[in-house]
């Protein structure tokens, strides 16, 4: 069961309407990494959780906590588009509609919102479920959420340097913070699962580690023009993971089958072999080199 309270967690009291940045702040809304996607995500890793306790009540209040941080954005936004886009537009574009062309106002919180938030980025692309991260593995959810926050305050961040309003910066500073308890909170409750014996890190899940390829389980292939990734502490001391300065492709050519003939693909069988013993002719040439 959830209950609405009609206040707000922080206010959100724009001291001047701005559709622009209006728009800017549907990032924070509708993105892939804005309060729609960790509200979901962490319902939903709430809702599989398979412990009562203290794990999963953590989940749900900050679940919870960040609904009111949609609410908050909303009502945020509806501030900042009063009067748009009849009375007043933003400084910097004054034309309605050249401002929806150049990066003004969405069009679409006038025609369809009413004037009001949209479940949708700063481009207009609607939000979607497939954002989010919600595995049943705590550990592999816990480091996605820390993840998630990064990249939310990074966006916040961003935000907060785009505008000049007191009113939206006081709210921006709050989310702010938020968004820096919850990646220590996450990055707490991954230290957690392992002082509780429930997960090992590093690695996620601590399962099938002496079924996979122990060959490769501990190198980083050299495949870019970039020369300095050998040079990082990883490649050094006790843990260090081996830098394979030239690795070599361990399959054969990458052909896909003779096409169904009622597709249409493209094909011809004597093209099909002579490239195929080309290309295994090769391969057998390097491994003699």
């Amino acid at each position: 069961m959830f209950r609405h309270t009609k206040l707000l967690q922080f206010e959100a009291k724009p001291e001047r309407p701005d559709p622009v940045y209006a728009r800017k702040l549907q990032e924070l809304i509708g993105g892939a990494y804005g309060e729609m996607t960790v509200t979901m995500q962490y319902l939903f890793q709430g809702w599989n959780c398979r412990m009562e306790g203290k794990y999963k009540d953590l989940i749900m209040d900050t679940a919870t906590e960040e609904i009111g941080h949609v609410e908050m954005l909303a009502t945020m936004v509806a501030r900042l588009l009063e009067g748009a886009p009849s009375t007043v537009t933003a400084e910097a574009v004054k034309d309605p509609v050249m401002a929806a062309v150049i990066g003004g106002m969405d069009p679409q919180q006038a025609i369809v919102a009413g004037g009001g938030a949209m479940p949708q980025n700063s481009q207009g692309v609607p939000w979607i479920g497939s954002y989010i991260v919600a595995s049943g593995n705590l550990l592999a959810d816990f480091r996605a959420n820390a993840a998630a926050e990064a990249q939310g305050r990074l966006q916040t961040a961003r935000l907060y340097n785009m505008t000049d309003d007191p009113g939206v910066k006081e709210m921006l500073r709050f989310n702010l913070a938020r968004d820096t308890v919850h990646q220590k909170q996450w990055l707490a409750a991954i230290e957690e699962l392992e002082a509780d014996g429930l997960e090992e890190t590093p690695i996620a899940p601590n399962a099938l580690l002496d079924e996979e390829d122990q060959v490769h389980n501990n190198t980083i292939w050299h495949l870019s023009d970039g020369p300095d990734g050998a040079s990082g502490g990883w490649s050094k001391g006790k843990n260090s993971i081996e830098y394979l300065m030239d690795p070599e492709p361990l399959g054969g050519p990458g052909t896909a089958p003779k096409p169904d003939p009622a597709l249409y693909g493209t094909y011809s069988a004597v093209k099909d072999a002579a490239g195929t013993v080309k290309g295994k002719a090769k391969q057998a040439k390097k491994k003699l080199t």
